[in-house]
């Protein structure tokens, strides 16, 4: 157990750790913003703005090119991997929520005359925009470079 105060050492990992949770603040500040309502649930759901996976990513990206070089392999595998994440949030969990919606609008119109058909609604809002990834991105650069490590 000695070697778990190294974890907290970890200048990269913290860096991507507080990216991601200070995407998921945002997304409940906007929220309220947008609603006048305060609604935790979206602290732990996927989706909205901004995007808190491309804000993990690209800060752990930066944080690798920071400590370990621009041209390193591990920044270079971790840009790649920050990459595949992005593309993935917008476009295959954004069509999946797509395709969840019209799904809820079929079960909906089919069984409107039967209320005791009481299936759970499909989650609709799994993916992000491309703005809200590029919103993400942006901040976890942003979080990334404020809190370079000074070597």
């Amino acid at each position: 157990m000695e070697n778990f105060s190294d974890i907290l050492n970890n200048h990269v990992l913290l860096v991507a750790l507080v990216a991601c949770f200070t995407a998921q603040g945002l997304k409940a500040v906007i929220e309220f913003i947008r609603h006048r309502k305060l609604n935790l649930r979206v602290l732990v759901e996927t989706g909205g703005m901004p995007s808190a996976h491309s804000a993990l990513v690209t800060a752990l990206a930066f944080g690798i090119g920071q400590t370990l070089g621009w041209a390193s392999p591990i920044f270079a595998a971790t840009l790649v991997f920050s990459i595949i994440v992005m593309y993935d949030a917008t476009g295959v969990r954004q069509a999946a929520g797509k395709q969840a919606r019209i799904l809820n609008q079929i079960i909906d119109e089919l069984f409107q005359e039967k209320p005791e058909f009481n299936e759970d609604r499909l989650k609709e809002l799994l993916g992000h925009t491309p703005f809200q990834v590029i919103a993400g991105s942006a901040l976890g650069a942003l979080i990334a470079c404020l809190a370079a490590p000074a070597y």
